[in-house]
């Protein structure tokens, strides 16, 4: 049954570069379990010159990434700047399965074309965090399909059904009542395996794939493999500092979203979230944002220290002068200004309502938004606040301003 576990023994001397790669490797993190497993991995890389294998797995089930995904992609490339082997696994067979972490009900799997388009776009994305050059890129289907039923059911048997009982969506689940599928249990396993098939020394998830994580430690164990070690990483809250960051609340940092967006957003963040945002979305070292935070701290205004970070992450994901262009922008907009590019639509009606027209300019979601808008004096008409729900605009061209970040000029007729 159980093959023992192939645990190296040999003690490596823990220098200053390898306590410098621990901290590295735990910045920002939630979690490094075991640490001590840890350390001897980086110090026998650094005796022997072999790098560690340093493990993503990603489920290609939405097509774009948003900054918050970048949390665990900054660590890959931080390790993989130490010297490290990065793999960028793309789970498409796991996707097929459908991962229940966190659900409190099945989750209908992706077809194959969903899945490769998927992929396709997930990687590209991934490529402006990571050094695509230093990047081993996998696809589990390479060894999971190989596997077989046969292989499938040997694997089975390594894993209990009281060990995945253990697990908290799968508990409450079957405590409630709430059916589990059967392929369900297989997610944890198969996401497992892949750290056997990889031999990976170290795999990277967020605070609700511990789980998982801790399955391919116990199956490396049972595959005569040295266990890897776990590192978890928290999940970015999101533009409003509560939620957790995704699109569905609509509190997200689109990586593929324009300059000036992405810029106008991360100044938009509270002082206090900034910092947590400096430690996990910036590649200044620890000690320049201590530095910073105590400048801060000693009167300086928090608004340099987030100009600082927004050029940074707009210029990772766009280029420096588009950072720059992005800066001269948001000053133009804060002081009143108009950008120098925004939509331009024609609009027949005239005379139309002020909340017809924002509604028909995409400017509000709804009528009664777009007046609710007005009330709050967020409305502006050629730089002029409008007061009056009433409103009706004779034909003519208008820029339309609502809040600080949406324009559009119209044509109404």
């Amino acid at each position: 049954m159980s093959a023992p576990s192939n645990v190296a023994t040999t003690q490596h001397p823990v220098d200053d570069a390898v306590l410098e790669a621990l901290a590295v490797t735990q910045r920002g993190c939630d979690e490094l379990l075991p640490q001590s497993e840890w350390i001897q991995k980086l110090a026998r890389s650094r005796a022997t010159g072999v790098p560690l294998r340093i493990k993503l797995g990603l489920d290609p089930t939405a097509p774009d990434i948003h900054v918050g995904h970048t949390v665990v992609l900054n660590k890959m490339r931080q390790l993989q700047d130490l010297g490290h082997t990065v793999i960028f696994l793309i789970g498409d067979f796991t996707s097929m399965i459908g991962d229940p972490s966190g659900r409190n009900s099945t989750r209908p799997p992706l077809t194959r074309e969903q899945i490769e388009a998927n992929a396709q776009t997930y990687y590209r994305q991934a490529s402006l965090v990571l050094d695509p050059e230093r990047t081993e890129i996998r696809y589990n289907s390479e060894w999971s399909d190989p596997l077989g039923a046969r292989g499938m059911i040997q694997l089975a048997s390594r894993y209990t059904v009281a060990r995945m009982l253990e697990r908290d969506d799968f508990d409450k689940r079957f405590k409630s009542g709430q059916p589990i599928s059967v392929h369900e249990f297989l997610y944890p396993l198969m996401q497992g395996y892949d750290s056997v098939a990889l031999k990976s020394d170290l795999e990277l998830g967020g605070t609700d794939q511990k789980f998982n994580l801790l399955v391919g430690r116990s199956l490396q164990s049972e595959y005569g493999q040295e266990p890897q070690c776990i590192l978890t990483m928290p999940l970015l809250e999101g533009l409003d500092g509560v939620e957790k960051m995704s699109k569905s609340k609509n509190n997200y940092i689109g990586i593929t979203e324009p300059a000036n967006s992405m810029y106008a957003k991360i100044m938009s963040i509270s002082d206090v979230l900034m910092w947590k945002y400096f430690t996990l979305l910036s590649f200044r070292s620890e000690a320049e944002i201590a530095a910073l935070r105590v400048e801060v701290e000693a009167g300086r205004n928090p608004r340099d220290a987030k100009v600082m970070l927004a050029k940074e992450i707009t210029a990772r994901f766009h280029s420096a002068a588009a950072a720059e262009a992005a800066e001269a922008d948001f000053k133009n907009r804060a002081a009143g200004g108009v950008p120098d590019e925004i939509p331009e639509l024609t609009l027949a009606g005239a005379p139309l309502g002020i909340g017809a027209l924002l509604k028909a300019a995409q400017l509000a979601p709804s009528t009664t938004e777009a007046l609710r808008l007005v009330d709050q004096g967020g409305v502006r008409v050629d730089a002029h606040v409008v007061s009056d729900r009433g409103l009706k605009l004779p034909a003519g061209t208008y820029v339309v301003q609502v809040g600080k970040r949406k324009f559009a000029r119209v044509n109404l007729s």
